[in-house]
């Protein structure tokens, strides 16, 4: 990944349904995989890094996202070499540090991980293909996660209690631990809320509908700020990882 410090997210083919807000706020944009990634704020006097471990908000929906629904999607994902469990709505981590998040007993939504580079995910997408002949295998079939969904992590210590603001599920701690999917609302809009943990910082993955991307970015920066919270960028949330 070249980090290119005056980038212009509309060169590139890919970037988020957000980035003329990230823009105005400031954000250093850098290419990955050929998508334009907000990576840091430099204009901020604090650290970014000690701004996500108190109330971070990042934008990650260029980062590979993708899923896998049907029957004999786990069965064949398995094959494939991932490690899934039995119960639906949780994650599992992967050795990668990409994340299969179980949402029913026969669909799989893949997160990569924060480095970005979609090996798994594009790995999958080139071994899965329809039989030739039938009768066709169980192997369930791709989603198009990364068209449909955009894909937002808060990050801190006060991260919790934001989303009892905004979130009728008790996303504590004590109550969702790591791995803990909650398929909800969020700001009166579905979303699927995935727990996370960055280096013992507490973290959430939330995912919903692109096409209110930017409708519930807003409502998700009016509550971090009540907490104190600020926009960052991927690069604090890699070196709360490290």
């Amino acid at each position: 990944m070249a980090s290119l410090t005056n980038l212009d997210p509309a060169t590139l083919k890919r970037r988020s349904f957000i980035y003329r807000k990230l823009a105005a706020a400031g954000a250093e944009f850098a290419e990955l995989n050929g998508g334009a990634v907000a990576m840091r704020y430099p204009a901020r006097a604090e650290s970014e890094a000690v701004t996500a471990r108190r109330m971070g908000l990042a934008d990650l929906s260029v980062l590979p996202h993708g899923g896998f629904k049907g029957r004999g999607t786990v069965e064949w994902l398995t094959a494939q070499g991932l490690a899934i469990g039995a119960d639906s709505n949780k994650a599992y981590a992967q050795s990668g540090g990409e994340l299969a998040a179980r949402l029913a007993p026969t669909e799989i939504f893949l997160l990569d991980s924060l480095q970005g580079t979609g090996h798994l995910i594009g790995k999958l997408n080139a071994t899965w293909q329809w039989s030739p002949s039938g009768p066709r295998p169980q192997q369930g079939y791709p989603m198009p996660r990364q068209d449909s969904h955009a894909w937002f992590m808060a990050t801190g210590e006060k991260s919790a209690e934001m989303f009892s603001k905004i979130c009728g599920v008790d996303l504590r701690p004590r109550h969702c631990p790591v791995g803990t999917i909650a398929q909800t609302s969020v700001a009166k809009m579905n979303a699927i809320v995935i727990r996370a943990d960055l280096g013992g910082t507490l973290a959430y993955h939330l995912l919903a509908d692109i096409a209110s991307a930017e409708y519930l970015w807003t409502c998700m920066e009016d509550a971090v700020a009540e907490y104190d919270g600020r926009i960052v960028g991927l690069a604090a949330l890699r070196s709360l990882q490290s």
